[in-house]
């Protein structure tokens, strides 16, 4: 169904029925969010940035910069939570951000997306990531932790099968990596909804101020939600909207699960950017179904591992290069039918561009990953109201066309950043891809090397 953009204003000012029973059903006690929207800040463009949000749940974020979730792969072979996750969030808080995002933690032991992945099952591992959430609080900072499922994006050497809502296999030069998975029964994907309930439970029993959904990126929830991957006919799927059921039976679990002040939000596709992959319009009708049903905040990204937009290897127009982030475009389209707080990841180097977004009301939040894996930093130079901060991310490259080929340098030299940090270093800034590489090739092999697909 096309979007009538009068008919989604309208609902948005005053909140539809369907939307206020969703939200009560979800959630007890659930006070429908204010539709008005942020208010956008004004000032220099330090003070723009520096200009705190408060979200719909009633939390106070300090400034207008979030990190955005980057795998930190430092978990053991049993999914637990090591010391170096409070080394490092905590260097993110001190370094001034408003809020940080964790890199995805799986919700099911049997289904991982790459080595080192935290798993959260139960509550065996209570203590230390109360320590994790505590760190990444430090000074007034925020912390929410990402809670995914790979879906069909297992790689064969970390599980046994994969599963997703339909059989569809990689394209060819994926397949040797990616098995074609099983189609989940309707009895399954009913216990996998209740396994990311409990998770985002034990979240916030461990201290965490919310979770974020990842529904990007060409994870489980991205495949129920495209029509590239969800070819089912059941309740599951079909038509968009049975397509988008499984992400509000999540959503609807987790405020099951949690107290009303608890942040529940999600990070999710522009499009696929692939044929027959869900496109901006159907996403846009996903993000404002969503938005009423009460999720306190969205970041926008796009790809999947087989069209990795989220990298920066699409295309981009010279304007969009000039006004950094990728996805702004479809922010400031978006932001026409929907008024819940808005993030946009991917491009952001510099702080005139950064206030640009926020001053125009296109989004409220600027998202950053390998910026802050460089300079921890950077957030406090961005809030400082002097001299012209920013931040280059060239390409690494190691020379061996084999290797560069496969675009996962990038990935595992950032990657060793964050390890870094984790151990109480500085990053550095000159290590040699090449070394990266061969450090990744003789822990985890080719294999774990090639899988550095996305976050």
């Amino acid at each position: 169904m096309p979007i009538a953009p009068i008919s989604i204003a309208a609902r948005l000012r005053r909140p539809t029925f369907l939307s206020i029973w969703f939200a009560a059903i979800a959630h007890p006690g659930y006070a429908c969010p204010d539709v008005s929207g942020p208010q956008t800040p004004t000032g220099s463009d330090a003070e723009v940035i520096g200009t705190p949000l408060e979200l719909p749940n009633g939390q106070r974020i300090r400034n207008r910069l979030l990190k955005s979730a980057m795998s930190e792969a430092m978990a053991d072979r049993h999914g637990h939570a090591p010391a170096s996750m409070q080394s490092l969030y905590g260097r993110w808080a001190d370094g001034g951000l408003g809020l940080s995002v964790t890199g995805n933690v799986m919700i099911d032991g049997r289904a991982l997306g790459e080595p080192g992945n935290v798993v959260l099952e139960d509550e065996r591992d209570l203590e230390a990531l109360r320590a994790w959430a505590q760190a990444g609080q430090r000074g007034g900072a925020r912390i929410y932790m990402q809670l995914n499922h790979p879906g069909r994006q297992c790689p064969k050497f970390l599980n046994r099968e994969s599963v997703a809502p339909s059989a569809v296999p990689f394209k060819k030069d994926m397949q040797a990596l990616f098995a074609t998975p099983r189609a989940l029964e309707p009895a399954e994907i009913e216990a996998l909804v209740e396994r990311f309930g409990r998770a985002a439970g034990i979240a916030e029993k461990a201290g965490f101020d919310g979770v974020q959904i990842h529904g990007a990126h060409g994870y489980l929830v991205s495949q129920f939600l495209s029509p590239h991957t969800n070819l089912r006919e059941d309740d599951w799927g079909g038509t968009a909207e049975k397509r988008r059921r499984f992400v509000h039976e999540v959503y609807r679990a987790m405020r099951a699960h949690t107290s009303e002040g608890f942040g529940v939000a999600i990070k999710i596709n522009s499009a696929d950017f692939q044929k027959s992959g869900i496109d901006e319009q159907e996403s846009t009708e996903t993000i404002v179904a969503l938005a009423e049903a009460g999720m306190d905040f969205v970041e926008v990204s796009g790809g999947t591992y087989e069209a990795p937009a989220m990298m920066g290897v699409r295309k981009v127009k010279d304007s969009t290069r000039r006004r950094e982030a990728y996805f702004l475009a479809f922010a400031e389209e978006l932001r026409a039918h929907m008024r819940q707080p808005l993030v946009v990841t991917g491009g952001f180097r510099t702080r005139p561009a950064m206030a640009e977004a926020l001053r125009s009301g296109a989004i409220d939040m600027v998202g950053m990953a390998r910026p802050l894996a460089l300079d921890p930093d950077f957030p406090l130079r961005l809030l400082e109201d002097e001299g012209e901060p920013s931040i280059e991310t060239p390409p690494r490259r190691t020379g061996i066309k084999a290797l560069d080929r496969l675009g996962m340098i990038e990935l595992t030299w950032y990657e060793q950043q964050l390890h870094r940090m984790g151990e109480g270093k500085e990053p550095k800034p000159n290590m040699s891809p090449l070394l990266s590489a061969a450090g990744t090739l003789l822990s985890q092999g080719f294999r774990g090397f090639r899988t550095r697909r996305a976050r």
